[in-house]
Order: C-alpha cells, then structure tokens, then sequence
C-alpha cells in the first residue's frame, strides 16, 4: 500500500450514459444524483438503452485528463467503467452492452485512460459497480424488491468475467474500487476480492467490496472523519452535490473549500478522492477545472506538507484557525483563511519539539517562531502571521525540528 500511504490525493471521474441527460428526463429535473437517473426517474431500460446511440464524445481525451491531474496535483486516476446502470465503457467480451458495441464512438475508454495515466505516470484505478446493475436482469436494484433475483448468475454472467477482463486486458491496474455491495453475502465478497487477488496480488480493493474485506476503509461519500482513525482510509468527495454532470448543479465548493477539506483529510491519516463529472460531450466542466487548477498551484508550493505524511494524535487544544500535517522531522502549522489572521500572534502551549528551522512553504521565505514558557512552566512555541503575503487561502509555516516525531506535554 505504499503509494495509496504516500500520495493523498486523487481524481475520480464519472461518466457513462448518464452524462447525455444531466439530470433531466422527458424535460423534467430529476432530484438527486444524476448517475442516478435511470434508477431514481425509473427510466425504461429500452428507452435508457437508447442513449447509446447519443453517447458519442468527441472531447473526451484521456490524455488531457491525465495531464490535468497531474497539474492538479494528483497522483492516482479512479475511473468508471460500469457504474449501477450496467453500461460498460470497455471492450467487454462477456456483456455487449457496452461503449464499442453500443455507441458510434466505438472507444473504449478504460483502455485510453489505462494509457494516459502510463504516460503521466499515474496510478490507474478503476471503479466497478459489482452488486447493483439496473440492466440485467439478476442485478440488484436499490430502493426496489430483489428478492426474485438470481443474483448468482448475474455474478458469473456478468460481474466475475467482467472483473477478469479488467484485470486481463488493460495492464497493471493499482486499485479496483467497488461499491454498494448491498445483498451480497460474505462468500460472494470474498470469492470477489480472491478473484481480483488471483489476477493481480498487488490491486488493491476499497472498502465498499463488503463485509469488511476492502485493504482499507472508504467513508461515506464526503464525510470526513473527526479524528484520526488507525485503519487506512478514504473519502470519495464531489465539488459540488452529483457524481455525474448535472447541467443544473451550480453549487461548487471553491479552492479554499476544496483545500481545507484536504488538510482536514490529510491531517487525520486519510486519502481524498475528488471527483469531476465530465459533460455528454466529453468535456470537463470549467467551474470543475479553475477550482482543481487553484489548488493545484497551492500543492505546486506546499505539496511537501501534504505527500508522504501522516497523523499525528490530535493537538490538545482546540484551534479552528489551524491544522497540522507531519512528517519525520517536520510539523506544517496550516493557517486557514489566512487573510483574515493578517499579523496574528499565534500561541501554541504544550508542544515540547526543539526547533532547527522555521520558513513560509508558500514563500520559502525566513519565519520567526520563538520556544517560551508558560507561567505554569509549559513550553510553549510563538509566531506571527505576516502582516502582508500574496497567499489567497492557507498559508503554511514549516517547522523543523530535532526530534523525529510530533511531542506535545500532557494536561
């Protein structure tokens, strides 16, 4: 698990069939997630199929998606090629319904995005919907009865043989990511994650395989853990409320949001997963792409903050204005919206690091940060935040320090 512990941060991409509606159907807006669309409008499955013969985007190009995550400061690509709908976006001997049999753009996408991220030097993963599939006849449904489903031969009709052929044809494959195991009991999910093992023993599996078997834990969709939790772990997000492109979500969270999110998440010992929803046309959304490129040129400054940290068990006091990350050697003191801490004298007593070096990340410029003492005999460590700094969101203060890891002296 080495990269997943090391690289932090990743981009998720949702597009499918979906993509074509956003989030209207027969002229009506449809409440919720729009990958969600066929399930929650109850979309006939003839009429949903025929979105094939739309679903032809020119503008797709996984190698600009790559070369924008790697802008963007990421390190790993987890993208959809079945979600609960059942329409693959790869060559799939074992179900036609699929982008290169179904639809005039004859692609198969999970190939040109297993290229791409080779060519940036990506992590591929790739997102897998294995209990629920609103196209076969056997796969389960949510919100719906599936008690007459033969689940079983849905999984060795569709699930098992598409599983394989991820694994087969596409290269190595760093993660497979699961989701909504719902009814599968714990053979079913275990004889999944000992097919995915056979294939390739170094893919790791998240945690929505089921019944606790993923390599680590994946949170519920944008929850963020309040304290640090031992097992690896991730949080899948959105920017704004839907997986999908939904032409009528406008409610983007900003950079700033975005990036302290990701502190939060970091600090804590996680992994954010972020995604965007490209349009019908293949396109990224430009309010997806100006938020990703803001915080993309924060991590080009103050990535060593973020890749190859870890928790830290929790500062005693609180300090809403702060977040810290480490690493060996190194405390990163985050000052969010840092406008507003403009020459700040920040006191942090309790934390008992000698310092070697004290600098700005975002500038590489001298910072003065003094050890003192508390009238109770505590050590304590001073700064301010400069009075004037081009920094829009977070500025971050690193501190060098003799001993290896974070110390702070007990209440």
């Amino acid at each position: 698990m080495d990269w997943f512990n090391e690289k932090k941060y990743g981009l998720f991409i949702h597009f499918g069939l979906y993509s074509v509606l956003a989030g209207k159907y027969k002229g009506k807006e449809i409440p919720g997630h729009s990958e969600w669309i066929m399930n929650t409008a109850k979309i006939p499955k003839d009429e949903y199929e025929a979105l094939c013969r739309q679903f032809d985007p020119k503008q797709f190009s996984a190698d600009l998606i790559c070369k924008k995550a790697k802008d963007w400061g990421m390190h790993n690509v987890c993208f959809t090629s079945k979600h609960h709908d059942g329409f693959a976006l790869f060559d799939s001997k074992a179900d036609d319904y699929n982008s290169v049999i179904r639809t005039p753009s004859k692609r198969d996408y999970v190939k040109e995005m297993a290229e791409a991220c080779r060519k940036y030097n990506l992590k591929f993963c790739i997102y897998y919907s294995q209990a629920q599939d609103w196209h076969h006849p056997d796969g389960f449904s949510a919100y719906n009865d599936n008690k007459d489903k033969n689940f079983t031969r849905y999984l060795e009709e569709k699930c098992r043989p598409q599983v394989k052929e991820l694994l087969t044809n596409y290269g190595e494959v760093h993660m497979l990511w699961f989701d909504t195991p719902m009814g599968m009991n714990y053979e079913q999910c275990y004889d999944l994650r000992r097919l995915v093992k056979s294939l390739q023993a170094n893919c790791l599996i998240n945690g929505r395989i089921g019944h606790r078997l993923g390599d680590y834990l994946t949170t519920q969709d944008n929850r963020i853990p309040s304290f640090p939790i031992e097992k690896k772990w991730e949080v899948p997000a959105t920017l704004n409320h839907t997986w999908g492109y939904k032409a009528s979500d406008n409610d983007w969270a900003d950079a700033g949001t975005i990036l302290h999110r990701l502190l939060r998440i970091v600090a804590r010992g996680g992994n954010y997963l972020l995604n965007i929803g490209p349009k019908a046309d293949g396109s990224i959304p430009k309010e997806s792409e100006m938020i990703l490129d803001e915080v993309g040129l924060w991590l080009k400054t103050c990535g060593d903050a973020i890749y190859n940290s870890r928790a830290i068990e929790p500062y005693i006091y609180e300090t809403p204005e702060l977040v810290f990350t480490h690493k060996d050697h190194k405390l990163f003191i985050h000052v969010l919206n840092a406008k507003q801490q403009a020459g700040r004298k920040i006191v942090l007593p309790n934390i008992n690091n000698r310092i070697n070096k004290a600098y700005w990340l975002n500038s590489n410029k001298p910072a003065k940060i003094t050890e003192e003492k508390t009238l109770g005999g505590y050590p304590s460590w001073v700064f301010f935040v400069p009075d004037k700094f081009e920094e829009k969101y977070i500025l971050t203060l690193a501190v060098e320090t003799q001993e290896k890891d974070f110390k702070q002296v007990a209440l």
